[in-house]
């Protein structure tokens, strides 16, 4: 026992200057930062817990996959959020809270879902390809008991050996077993990899989020959540990730924050961690505050720890929650969504201006702002866009070629609303263009007088490395060309971005702990070496391919 302690105590020397054990009895202010601290004190603090095993010596893994089918999909033409999490401590129905938390935060992914659960110290876990409700049901929920839960949806290019990288992924090593959830992107992930098959690891999937568990299962730092700390010093990117081993329930967030993580707690005392407030609503669980860029919380039997990562930058949260991602009803980096997007919409009609007869949206995400901007311009708002939620995954399309044939599938235009009138359709985003000039066609075809696009948000010239699945830099339609060169792509009558300026001056003091690389190009954390040239193709290697014979991009 000594000489174990005295091992774990060096192996916790290398980085115990980077950390500091603090107090979660209270909430901390917007840009906390954590405290300095000597190596010595990080130890003493620690002294109790440096003999322990943190992690069970047994594993169960069951994998089991829904029968969605993975076929044609209509081209949305927008980012795509990557993945959701969910963790749950001291809940004897976690499984379940799991999966209503996972539905929650289904908008976040649609591809895989899965969820892992420790009974009698033994990590269990069911994955799956396809919607959460595809996934789990009742015979398979009852396969997971206990009180402590991890969940993950996932967004995802297609490919046939998707099920492998569904994840939570659970993996064995020498003090046991532990399962991780990650919602974001490595952006040194093959240089990481390449080093540790280098040193003779082998890996199972193609997805960064592999990469960490291999990390952790080489440090030699204890108590276990040392071995998280020591992995985050070698990460590089966006990850909000949750851990669970036999007794613990750890969440970590990088240090710029890129990726919402929010934690609560239900009546009962369990403590819950989610990529957003709307899947604490769903489990009555009330929103304490955010998991902090650069920190990682402990959840035991002995209560919440909260223990900082390295020294960390200026947050660089990602805005695109507030323009597309999250719902409406989340509270996403202690703000509001509904109100930032209301205010958006407010914006643009203070900017742009134009004489029009009736305010409609392209639902659901462009909806609240144009609520704004038809308030502010004191023009009606109506629904001139109706949305079928019930258009699946996959769909056959008759042999006589209808045009349009996926935007008019999902979206239909109400006739009523929009014959000789001047419309302004208001939306989130532009990215490629194509699906833009659709809904143009769509709402002229319907009798519009006149369509004037409206875009709640600036123009996106550039891709994201962080965790979204945005196109090529050369495919965004705003890197290529000019807002009138766009316009007349589209056939609208007009066309008008949010300036970037206008975004700056609505998020006041706050506008410096936001990314903006998708408008502005410029990336808090460099991408380098062979990266993603559409979604997570590359990243969450979805195709099957050996990772030299994907056709990226190199930077």
């Amino acid at each position: 026992m000594a000489a174990s302690t005295a091992t774990a105590t060096a192996a916790t020397a290398s980085v115990a200057a980077a950390v500091t054990k603090v107090s979660c009895t209270r909430r901390r202010p917007t840009g906390f930062r954590c405290p300095p601290i000597s190596p010595e004190s990080f130890k003493k603090s620690l002294h109790i817990t440096l003999s322990k095993n943190p992690i069970s010596s047994d594993i169960v893994v069951s994998s089991e996959s829904g029968n969605s089918p993975l076929g044609f999909s209509d081209e949305d033409d927008k980012p795509r959020e990557e993945c959701g999490v969910v963790g749950i401590y001291g809940d004897p129905e976690s499984s379940r809270l799991c999966y209503l938390a996972l539905h929650a935060l289904q908008h976040r992914g649609q591809e895989g879902a899965g969820i892992v659960t420790v009974h009698d110290g033994v990590l269990q876990s069911v994955t799956g390809v396809g919607l959460v409700s595809e996934v789990f049901s009742e015979s398979k929920l009852d396969k997971l008991p206990g009180d402590m839960a991890i969940g993950h949806v996932r967004y995802s290019t297609a490919g046939a050996s998707m099920l492998k990288n569904v994840q939570p992924f659970v993996a064995g090593y020498r003090f046991g077993s532990v399962g991780v959830a990650h919602n974001g992107n490595l952006v040194n992930y093959q240089a990481l990899r390449a080093e540790l098959e280098d040193n003779g690891s082998i890996f199972n999937t193609t997805s960064d989020t592999e990469v960490v568990l291999h990390l952790i299962a080489i440090s030699k730092a204890r108590p276990f959540f040392m071995r998280i700390v020591e992995a985050c010093g070698k990460l590089q990117g966006a990850y909000s990730m949750v851990f669970l081993t036999e007794d613990k329930l750890v969440a970590v967030r990088d240090p710029y924050g890129f990726r919402p993580l929010v934690m609560g707690r239900r009546s009962n005392g369990a403590v819950v961690f989610a990529s957003e407030t709307c899947a604490l609503d769903l489990i009555e669980a009330t929103y304490e505050r955010e998991v902090f860029p650069g920190e990682l919380i402990i959840v035991d039997k002995d209560g919440i720890q909260s223990v900082c990562l390295m020294p960390h930058p200026q947050p660089k949260s990602c805005i695109f929650e507030h323009i597309y991602f999250a719902l409406p009803n989340s509270v996403v980096f202690g703000r509001s969504v509904y109100e930032s997007r209301r205010k958006f919409g407010e914006l643009l009609a203070t900017e742009s201006p134009v004489d029009c007869d009736v305010v409609i949206a392209v639902p659901d995400s462009g909806v609240v702002a144009a609520l704004g901007y038809a308030a502010k311009a004191g023009v009606a708002f109506q629904q001139g866009l109706i949305r079928s939620h019930y258009v699946g995954r996959t769909f056959i399309e008759p042999s006589q070629k209808i045009r349009d044939f996926g935007v008019k599938l999902k979206l239909s235009p109400v006739r009523a609303v929009l014959e000789g009138k001047r419309v302004v359709v208001v939306d989130d985003s532009i990215v490629r263009g194509t699906t833009s000039s659709k809904i143009v066609r769509l709402l002229k075809e319907a009798g519009a007088k006149e369509v004037h696009m409206r875009i709640a948000s600036p123009p996106i010239i550039a891709s994201c490395y962080y965790g979204v699945d945005t196109p090529r830099s050369e495919e965004l339609i705003s890197n290529r060309m000019s807002i009138e060169e766009i316009r007349d792509f589209i056939s609208s009558d007009s066309l008008a971005f949010l300036s970037f300026d206008s975004l700056n001056k609505y998020l006041g003091e706050d506008s410096n702990t936001f990314c903006y690389a998708c408008f502005s190009g410029k990336y808090p954390v460099e991408p380098t070496g062979k990266v993603k040239r559409i979604g997570d193709f590359v990243d969450d290697g979805l195709s099957g391919q050996r990772m030299d014979s994907i056709n990226g991009g190199w930077l």
